[in-house]
């Protein structure tokens, strides 16, 4: 198996979205397709890690995630899936796929790393932190009336915060450096839950995706094979 992305014109808006997806579910369709109307995404690039450096591994294996990630994406055309850190020997750490993706898509494109707002405070635990907000603008995701408080963020990266803050409208103008934030529509959807509700032999429907819950049921996964059909 090889990776999947979808050519995209040099100069075009590229989110990159990466995560375990564990399993994927509405939640991070919602955040990927707000990002797209929000900054104006040309396209949305998922990313499923492999070896997940920040977190035990994955109760499903990677080549799994990927195929649960393509069963979710395969009906919006903005959306691509990437399966490289799924078969690379190396942990997927975030800035050596941001440099794997400046060597493909070139110096020029605009890279846009989407991120929770828990995980960007805790962004100077990331393995050469700096060095991706230099390879790619970053894209805090808040809840609605809970925006970035740059005093609850580390004095370090609220300094960067408050330095490179900017408008959506001026990421297409320069490859990285710059950070912006915007809301989401709050889904209380987690994979932990999911992953619990199946081990406990009830049914996640409605909480991700049609395909992804028949790929799980087939495949038997995060369960003892009970209630699969409900």
């Amino acid at each position: 198996m090889t990776k999947t992305t979808a050519a995209m014109p040099e100069g075009c808006l590229v989110g990159i979205f990466g995560g375990t997806f564990d399993p994927i579910h509405h939640g991070h369709l919602r955040l990927a397709q707000e990002a797209v109307e929000h900054l104006a995404l040309d396209q949305v690039l998922w990313i499923p890690a492999g070896q997940p450096p920040h977190r035990e591994m994955p109760a499903a294996g990677p080549e799994q995630r990927l195929a649960m990630v393509r069963c979710a994406v395969a009906d919006n055309p903005a959306f691509a899936v990437d399966g490289a850190e799924v078969f690379s020997q190396e942990k997927s750490y975030t800035v050596l796929t941001l440099e794997r993706l400046r060597q493909e898509r070139g110096a020029a494109t605009p890279l846009v790393l989407l991120t929770g707002a828990d995980a960007f405070a805790g962004l100077p635990t990331w393995h050469r932190w700096r060095d991706i907000l230099e390879l790619a603008h970053v894209a805090v995701v808040y809840r609605p009336g809970f925006s970035i408080d740059p005093a609850a963020l580390p004095a370090e990266l609220a300094t960067e915060f408050q330095a490179r803050r900017c408008a959506p409208g001026e990421l297409a103008q320069r490859p990285g450096g710059g950070i912006v934030t915007f809301p989401m529509t709050p889904l209380a959807i987690s994979a932990t839950q999911i992953r619990q509700l199946l081990a406990a032999g009830r049914s996640p429907r409605y909480l991700l995706p049609e395909a992804v819950f028949a790929y799980i049921r087939a495949q038997q996964l995060y369960l003892q094979p009970r209630n699969l059909g409900t």
